[in-house]
């Protein structure tokens, strides 16, 4: 029978795991699994750029899928306001519930 003295066996009968060490593992592993936006073409821009307008204009319900680094965000409402400025839309989702989305993370939108 090996001693725990021998053969390195101090540090191996004792490993533990921090508290801090496993959340930063943990924090490493969920920036590994980050994903990048995809790049859309011209045409795809001016499709969601359309939609997004018949919606302010027609008052008519749209479907956008936002971008989230883990896990796209698929939103359902009507356009109420476009901020050219800042390149956001204001989305109504309820009576009272809405939300104001960048254009450029918008990856898709069909009415």
């Amino acid at each position: 029978m090996a001693s725990k003295l021998t053969a390195n066996g101090v540090y191996e009968g004792s490993r533990i795991i921090l508290p801090e060490h496993r959340e930063a593992y943990l924090a490493q592993e969920a920036l590994q699994r980050r994903r990048g936006k995809p790049a859309l073409d011209e045409q795809e821009m001016q499709l969601i750029e359309e939609a997004i307008l018949e919606s302010y204009k027609e008052c008519r319900s749209v479907t956008l899928t936002v971008f989230n680094p883990f896990d796209d965000e698929i939103m359902r409402g009507v356009v109420t306001s476009i901020d050219k400025p800042n390149r956001r839309i204001k989305l109504v989702r309820g009576d009272e519930d809405y939300s104001w989305p960048r254009i450029e993370e918008i990856i898709s939108a069909s009415i």
